[in-house]
């Protein structure tokens, strides 16, 4: 066959189906980059991404007489990896600064101008207000302000320790209070197609 390059996604389908190992070669390299991309947007982790993506690709061969895509490949290999991903913060396989960094992200100047991003938010904001006063005053002038916590402890007459367990308590209920539905959520919006 001519240049796989060339080939529409359906077509390179229905030769992966007829066991062509080419055409999973050409899948793999058209989507590869932007779906490790996607990935290590969210988990930061050089390895994990690599190694979610190589698992995506094997599956993708190993189950090629079964998998029906009912949507484009594209979207179908961008649910898997969003699913993965999502696995993989929900099994506490990646390193828990995770939540921390999605939470950075949330009070970033808003990137997302949509209604699901403000529910969420508004949803942090919520559990934010029920803090003890001197957690909530901490974890607001480090997300918020963008403070160090040397900058914090000076601000507040504590120390860098003080300020640490703060954020630790802080990060600790919003991890609980979120659930991983929420996590869901803001993975749809961080992994991007």
């Amino acid at each position: 066959m001519s240049d796989k390059r060339a080939l529409s996604d359906i077509q390179l389908i229905d030769r992966l189906k007829l066991d062509d190992e080419t055409a999973l070669s050409a899948i793999y390299k058209r989507y590869w980059e932007v779906l490790y991309t996607s990935a290590y947007h969210v988990l930061k982790d050089r390895q994990v991404c690599e190694d979610i993506i190589q698992e995506l690709f094997i599956k993708l061969w190993n189950n090629r007489y079964n998998t029906r895509i009912t949507v484009s490949l594209k979207a179908y290999l961008y649910a898997s990896i969003r699913y993965e991903v999502y696995r993989q913060i929900r099994t506490g396989a990646v390193r828990g600064d995770i939540y921390d960094d999605v939470l950075q992200r949330i009070h970033a100047p808003a990137v997302y101008d949509n209604i699901e991003y403000k529910e969420l938010a508004a949803r942090i904001s919520s559990i934010v207000s029920t803090l003890p006063e001197k957690c909530r005053e901490v974890y607001k002038l480090s997300r918020e302000e963008c403070l160090s916590h040397k900058e914090i402890a000076s601000q507040l007459n504590i120390s860098t320790k003080t300020v640490e367990n703060h954020l630790t308590k802080a990060l600790r209920q919003l991890r609980t209070s979120i659930g991983s539905t929420f996590l869901l959520q803001v993975l749809f919006l961080l992994i991007k197609k």
